[in-house]
């Protein structure tokens, strides 16, 4: 009789998503049609007809792109309202949609009507009798879940002729029990109160998510910038949004959520990769990074900046008319001085003729110079080669990482970094740079770049038709440079012009800027972030207890710095729906143990595994056969983690295990096809630093005492490692 009921509760849902597709398909050919209606009005052969075409071609284009990423679960959500406020079901999806009557058919989930979806509770309903969660793949509807919100309402219900069955055990349990595949899913069916009040938040300010592992901090602010975006998508779409999270594993992870919302006009970037032009995915040893992120580099790179350009000339001779002009050390010292003192130095490039000729001029005293006159000296003096060489050599135009590489040399290091970097800080850096192009950059080296940048000013770039003509460059014929990083074109929406704001220095900066794991960033990275959002609203996600960073007040203070004036509003999450109470009671008692003052959450769920811990001389052997046991008892993603020094080993080890993949094979076909990872792909080698933001099914923690040990907030890493595991945690020591 139960099966019955939900196969007649599952028919009834799938016949009302049959007819909501129908209208899906309906929306996507009146926008195709659109389309080409637009294309048609380039045709007519005035300027009016090209801008109608733009206008309509960009708006079925955005249509389009929003209805393509709706198809998967469109409809996920039903409210049975009391019959006072509404005697109709609301069903609430991903985008809204109404009928050829202009009647809603969907309700969009970021709409007001759709709050109480993820605000009613059974202390207070709101008026909602039971509230459904529809699973589904595609249009095919899987399965119900109900809450039921209000007995009284029911019972009042019935007796109205209303039928509300009660079915399912639980949307939210049955989510969690899900597979993990290699990205990060939204929740948009199974939001929690509390996680919709910091998604509904202001606009305005900043939003601050904390919360210990698996409360879903992440997700919660990736659907808060699906919010932001519905609610006020002129500012948030021409300004630009910007989500920066901590490595290119994480954006990987996490690419495919605002998408499923129907949101594309974002710009993602990990930390390596906030730099226009330029992307890192290299880690520097814990020590190279700490001197990397210390704001005492900001000082050091300022002065860099301010340097002399290495083998730059130191004077200049020349005879005119009956005197004799030298522009030595005194002069051009005075000369650079009174540059500087004017601004960054690449946008005194213009001035640096006009200086230079002042000060020659000064020299000028014979009588037949004077006769000649100002304009006659400096039109002789621009016309000379040896000048226009001596002139650009003087004071190139430089770029960042040409700045950068002049620390590689032990003395102008020495020099720029007096009183501020101790011996021992400089080696380090030198050591982290030696044998190394200057292209190849680490994560760390990136929020160096963009400080050079800043003191700089953009590099100058001549007019097509100045290419070859070196007075233009110092005498003001320049534009400043517009640039745009590949990952920004590559998150641009097909069919549109839409691209984050120019980042020249000038008019640098977003409409929005989230930023994950906050409590990694050092305060270099903070200044570089927080130069891309002056105007911006915040999000910022993190929890203390899992930073990376080991002087937590000098971050604290950078981050007050990049958000100098703007309002807070802080939210906290309780629960954690990731690992199960038996992983969770694993780590919490860890972090305990080694003092960690961790924000220790609720877990919401108990499979009866405890984690296992193993002692091995042979780690080979150990780790082989963790690993595919773990792999053979869980249907998704496998984590091995490992010290950094270990990766290339184990890497090693995997590629050498046959029937790892013959396991993984069989295991994968023991369990439902809808929900288990496609390809071979289901494990893999991380580091400690890598898994931040990541979940696995299962973990496999090879010799966690060398995670611990590999650097001052080792015992963070750690604790971060033994929360990413839904299922099985395994350690090997």
């Amino acid at each position: 009789m139960a099966d019955q009921l939900v196969d007649r509760e599952v028919a009834a849902e799938q016949a009302f998503v049959d007819r909501v597709y129908q209208q899906l398909e309906r929306a996507g050919q009146a926008a195709q049609q659109l389309a080409k209606e637009g294309h048609d009005r380039g045709r007519l052969g005035h300027e009016g007809g090209l801008v109608e075409r733009d206008a309509m071609v960009f708006q079925a284009a955005k249509r389009i792109a929003q209805l393509d990423a709706a198809h998967e679960g469109l409809v996920f959500g039903r409210l049975d309202m009391t019959a006072e406020v509404d005697a109709q079901p609301r069903y609430v999806g991903r985008i809204g949609l109404r009928d050829s009557n202009h009647d809603s058919l969907v309700i969009d989930w970021r709409a007001p009507a759709a709050a109480v979806f993820y605000q009613a509770t059974a202390a207070e309903p709101h008026d909602v009798i039971r509230r459904r969660v529809l699973r589904a793949t595609g249009a095919r509807i899987l399965g119900v879940e109900d809450e039921l919100l209000d007995a009284e309402a029911m019972t009042v219900a019935e007796a109205e002729g209303r039928e509300l069955p009660i079915v399912g055990e639980g949307a939210l349990m049955a989510q969690l029990s899900r597979a993990r595949d290699r990205s990060m899913h939204s929740i948009v069916a199974t939001i929690q109160a509390e996680q919709d009040k910091a998604i509904r938040a202001p606009g305005k300010g900043v939003v601050s998510i904390s919360g210990g592992p698996g409360t879903g901090k992440t997700v919660v602010a990736l659907h808060r910038a699906a919010f932001l975006l519905y609610n006020d998508r002129r500012r948030y779409e021409s300004g630009g949004v910007l989500i920066v999270g901590p490595s290119g594993v994480f954006m990987r992870y996490i690419e495919r959520v605002l998408p499923s919302l129907g949101e594309t006009a974002v710009a993602l970037r990990s930390l390596g990769e906030v730099v226009d032009g330029h992307k890192a995915s290299r880690h520097d040893e814990p020590a190279v990074a700490d001197v990397k992120g210390s704001d005492r580099m900001a000082e050091v790179l300022r002065r860099a900046a301010r340097q002399q350009a290495p083998g730059s000339p130191s004077e200049y001779r020349v005879f005119w008319r009956d005197d004799r002009i030298l522009l030595d050390r005194g002069v051009l010292g005075r000369v650079r001085r009174n540059l500087m003192s004017q601004g960054r130095r690449n946008k005194q490039l213009p001035r640096v003729s006009s200086e230079l000729l002042n000060a020659m001029w000064r020299q000028v005293r014979g009588e037949r110079g004077r006769e000649q006159g100002r304009e006659r000296f400096d039109d002789d003096m621009l016309s000379r080669d040896d000048f226009l060489e001596f002139a650009l050599n003087w004071w190139p135009p430089l770029d960042a990482p040409t700045v950068l590489g002049w620390l590689r040399d032990p003395d102008f290091l020495a020099r720029v970094a007096e009183g501020l970097l101790s011996t021992e800080e400089q080696r380090l850096l030198l050591k982290s740079w030696s044998g190394r192009a200057e292209r190849d950059l680490s994560i760390a080296d990136i929020p160096l770049l963009d400080e050079l940048r800043y003191a700089l000013g953009d590099v100058p770039q001549k007019a097509d038709d100045d290419r070859d003509d070196p007075v233009a460059l110092i005498d003001g014929a320049v534009n400043i440079q517009e640039l745009m990083t590949a990952s920004d074109r590559e998150y641009a929406p097909s069919g549109r012009a839409w691209a984050p704001p120019t980042h020249s220095i000038e008019d640098d900066g977003f409409a929005h800027v989230l930023i994950d794991e906050a409590q990694d960033l050092t305060p270099m990275q903070w200044r570089m972030v927080g130069r891309r959002g002056r105007t911006a609203s915040w999000t910022i996600v993190g929890d203390l207890a899992q930073s990376s960073w080991p002087a937590p007040a000098e971050a604290a203070a950078a981050r007050a710095a990049a958000l100098e004036g703007k309002q807070s509003h802080e939210f906290h999450l309780s629960t954690n729906y990731r690992n199960s109470a038996e992983i969770y009671d694993f780590a919490a008692a860890y972090a305990e143990r080694v003092g960690l003052h961790a924000d220790l959450p609720d877990a919401v769920r108990r499979t009866g595994v405890p984690p296992t811990e193993i002692v091995a001389d042979d780690l080979e052997a150990a780790t082989r056969e963790a690993v595919i046991r773990t792999a053979g008892e869980v249907a998704g993603t496998v984590g091995i983690v490992v010290p950094v020094a270990r990766r290339s080993e184990v890497n090693a080890w995997l590629a050498s295990w046959p029937e790892l993949a013959a396991d993984a094979a069989g295991a994968r076909a023991a369990v439902d096809s809808s929900v288990a990872p496609s390809g071979d792909d289901r494990v893999v080698v991380l580091t400690g630093l890598d898994t931040k933001g990541l979940e696995f099914d299962g973990i496999v923690v090879v010799r966690p005492q060398e995670i611990e040990a590999e650097s001052a907030t080792g015992r963070a890493t750690l604790y971060v490692v033994l929360t990413r595991a839904t299922q099985l945690l395994t350690t090997i020591g």
